[in-house]
């Protein structure tokens, strides 16, 4: 009894994350915030539903399918989401007019925030590094 209560808290709970997602994406202003609301709330919904299969079910090979189903939930959404948003971005779908901060007009132009720089400038170890932006690339005679 307690368990098809908390069963169905689960998967009423889901719903309605994947209510707010739908409402997300019709009523945000953008590509860019609608993606943050379909990613971000229905990766959780599906997380909430899949945990009510497993309480309902409760076998160990339906337990174990859950927990990689959300494990590659949780690898592929934010990976899948990152590169619509940049394809988004570099085919120049529009920016909200409210939106305060494009930090990445700024890496795709190059100029990289002042803390995130790693300038030979600035770190002398990072002079001839292989990880150095500014590496030397003449040959030397010896």
């Amino acid at each position: 009894m307690i368990l098809n209560i908390l069963i169905a808290i689960l998967l009423l709970s889901g719903a309605l994350f994947f209510l707010v997602a739908a409402i997300g994406i019709v009523r945000l202003p953008d590509l860019y915030t609608r993606m943050h609301a379909a990613a971000k709330a229905s990766a959780f919904g599906a997380v909430l539903m899949l945990a009510a299969t497993a309480l309902h079910f409760r076998d160990l090979w339906t337990i174990l399918e859950v927990v990689v189903i959300v494990v590659f939930l949780f690898i592929t959404t934010p990976v899948a989401t990152h590169l619509i948003g940049r394809a988004g971005y570099r085919m120049k779908v529009p920016i909200w007019k409210e939106t305060r901060v494009d930090e990445l007009r700024d890496a795709l132009e190059g100029n990289v925030h002042d803390s995130l720089r790693c300038d030979e400038h600035d770190d002398p170890s990072m002079r001839h590094s292989s990880r150095s932006p500014h590496r030397d690339h003449t040959v030397h005679e010896g």
